[in-house]
C-alpha cells in the first residue's frame, strides 16, 4: 500500500504522545511554559510543556475540580 509510506515506524507508534517528544541525552531541552524550569521535552516538542512538579500540580488541579 502506498499509505504504509506516510506511516511512523512501528516503536514510535506504540509509544504515548508524550514519550514521542521527550529528550535524549545532548537534546536541547523545552522549558516549562509555567515556571521556566527544564522539562524532560525536546525543545521542538509541540504544546504546552511542563516540568515534573507544574505537571503533578496541573494533574491535582484537575482531580480536584470534581
Amino acid at each position: 500500500m502506498a499509505s504504509e509510506e506516510y506511516c511512523e515506524s512501528p516503536d514510535v507508534a506504540a509509544l504515548p504522545p508524550q514519550e514521542r517528544w521527550q529528550a535524549a541525552p545532548g537534546d536541547a531541552v523545552a522549558a516549562c511554559t509555567q515556571c521556566d524550569e527544564p522539562t524532560r521535552f525536546r525543545a521542538d516538542a509541540p504544546g504546552a510543556v511542563l516540568c515534573p512538579r507544574c505537571e503533578w500540580q496541573q494533574a491535582q488541579r484537575g482531580a480536584c475540580s470534581g
